[in-house]
């Protein structure tokens, strides 16, 4: 019953902020013990874990990403969001988000940095 809808601009220039929205339908993003994830798969690799914000409100990130990255949420929207700087083409992919340990997706969006 628990939905995720990513939504978000398709293309992004390079070195602009990226922002996507995860909505939850169905279910709240603070249900004790459930934590909310960005995730991304760039063409031809695998799925790349970019950050978490838990039922609580604490916050994660993947190293690599990190200078890079911000997840935040608006409970009384039931969204939480993803801001990621200074984006290069090396950001092209299929974001998604994700919730309760893996156990609800959303369908994924494409995003691509190009001018």
């Amino acid at each position: 019953q628990v939905q995720l809808q990513e939504s978000g601009p398709g293309l992004v220039k390079p070195s602009q902020t990226l922002s996507l929205t995860c909505t939850v339908s169905g279910g709240s993003i603070t249900t004790n013990n459930y934590n909310w994830r960005w995730i991304r798969q760039p063409p031809g690799k695998g799925l790349e874990w970019m950050a978490t914000i838990g039922y609580s409100g604490s916050t994660y990130y993947s190293p690599s990403l990190k200078s890079r990255t911000s997840i935040s949420r608006d409970t009384s929207k039931n969204q939480f969001t993803l801001q990621l700087t200074s984006v290069t083409p090396v950001d092209t992919a299929v974001y998604y988000c994700s919730g309760a340990e893996g156990i609800y997706w959303g369908q994924g969006t494409q995003v691509t940095v190009s001018s």
